[in-house]
């Protein structure tokens, strides 16, 4: 089983508040303007519907009362009557009504309050259609609409923008049938008083109540924001303890042994022999010049890192980082195969920096290996063309799940004579040169570390 872990750039922090306050205010208000139209537009419509049943009853009233209304229906051809002339203006006559005019079953004017449309057929009206299938019309119109509208809408006063028009089924009493219909063209303005009025408080009621709701929303995350805040800061000041704990165990155990060596060594200069004295000296001199690496290894990590970037050719990086521990792997009996394509393109990065990352990956790999083991380091250029793909393969006992998740974590190391600082300086050198490490590792299978740079 092969468990690989990736090094990924950090996110930007995510403002809370501001996101939440910039998108919920968004939300709400188009919400808010939604529900308010239909709301409006809901009521508007049961209004109108309500003025059109008012005026469907009382011409259903006064088709009962005046019998000779529906015999004129029934036959419209013959000329009207001055009693059913007077009905009729009485019902023209009902408030606000701008023209009434009254249809036969043919869609025929039989008569209007408006002399000249008397006799009259119009084209195609559906609203026309539907009264003569028995049911009742309201529809609101504007001034525009009337301009650019049906062809009896010719000669309309409109005192207001708005006018209501109105078709009303005239039903025969004796058996129920449609027999003509009545079309009003009123301007209620009481009604649209008071559609104003309720548009008005809707908007207003809407509008507080989205504040409201948005005021309370953004207070209950404006609070966990803060929670979220503190908890973090709380959290980062945890984990710098826990890193200056884990750095001030890693120092004192990788310095108190060389500094024991040293005292020892010290103590067996007085009154020794030449040669025990040459062997003490060597002895300081290797255990000082290890502390010295230590400390080394620890301010490149600390340190910011701020070397400006150039062009690095791979090829000649890795032979000059080979020949570095060329002693070493031949006194271990090591194995080393560098093998690295001769057209491969110059990388984006400081030539100082990435050599320390790919020594470092060589000292793990050194350390790793028995003797008599092998390393290999390859460099290819990715399909895609814009990454070199840099490897350095060891044959050592490989990690466990748990040692690679753990693995470049800061001060963290398996090694008895490691600070835990490499890969994670390593990490961050290629992160900053625009890269990313991929680690792979299998138990008794070795472990392989690949370094993804950005081509110059």
């Amino acid at each position: 089983m092969t468990t690989t872990t990736t090094f990924f750039d950090r996110p930007h922090p995510l403002n809370l508040t501001r996101w939440f306050g910039v998108l919920a205010l968004a939300t709400i208000s188009a919400l808010t303007v939604a529900c308010v139209w239909l709301m409006s537009w809901y009521v508007s419509q049961r209004m109108l519907l309500l003025e059109g049943t008012l005026t469907r009853e009382f011409v259903h009233s006064l088709m009962l009362v005046e019998t000779p209304l529906q015999d004129f229906f029934r036959d419209a051809a013959q000329p009207v009557p001055p009693a059913i002339e007077d009905s009729f203006r009485h019902i023209a006559g009902m408030p606000d009504v701008l023209r009434a005019n009254l249809y036969d079953r043919s869609k025929r004017v039989i008569w209007s309050s408006d002399r000249a449309l008397i006799g009259r057929q119009f084209g195609t009206n559906d609203e026309l259609d539907k009264a003569l299938a028995g049911s009742v019309v309201v529809e609101s119109k504007t001034e525009d609409e009337r301009l650019h509208g049906k062809a009896e809408y010719e000669r309309l006063n409109q005192p207001d923008n708005l006018f209501v028009e109105i078709y009303v089924p005239v039903l025969d009493v004796a058996n129920g049938r449609v027999i003509g219909a009545i079309e009003f063209y009123k301007n209620p303005r009481g009604l649209m008083r008071v559609l104003e009025q309720l548009r008005t408080y809707v908007a207003v009621g809407g509008a507080a109540f989205a504040l409201l709701l948005f005021l309370v929303l953004f207070g209950l995350v404006r609070r966990a924001d803060l929670i979220i805040r503190a908890q973090q800061r709380q959290l980062v000041n945890n984990e710098t303890l826990a890193a200056i704990g884990e750095m001030s165990t890693a120092v004192a155990h990788g310095i108190r042994n060389p500094l024991a060596s040293i005292r020892s060594s010290a103590e067996l200069i007085p009154g020794s022999q030449p040669n025990r004295i040459q062997e003490a000296a060597d002895d300081i001199v290797a255990q000082s010049d290890r502390l010295e690496a230590w400390v080394r290894e620890l301010l490149s990590y600390t340190r910011p890192l701020t070397e400006p970037s150039t062009r690095v050719a791979v090829g000649p990086l890795v032979e000059q980082c080979v020949r570095d521990y060329s002693r070493e792997l031949q006194s271990r009996g090591i194995e080393i195969d560098a093998a690295t394509s001769a057209d491969l393109p110059p990388v984006r990065g400081n030539p100082l920096l990435l050599g320390q990352v790919l020594r470092s990956l060589l000292a793990n790999a050194i350390e790793a290996v028995a003797k008599g083991g092998r390393i290999a380091v390859h460099g290819t250029l990715a399909q895609a063309g814009g990454q070199i793909t840099l490897s350095v393969r060891d044959s050592g006992p490989g990690m466990t799940p748990e040692q690679l998740a753990r693995v470049g974590k800061p001060f963290y190391t398996s090694k008895p004579r490691g600070l835990g600082v490499g890969l994670s300086l390593a990490q961050r050198i290629v992160e900053r040169s625009g890269g990313r490490m991929d680690i792979e590792s299998t138990v008794g299978h070795g472990t392989v570390v690949t370094l993804h740079l950005a081509v110059a």
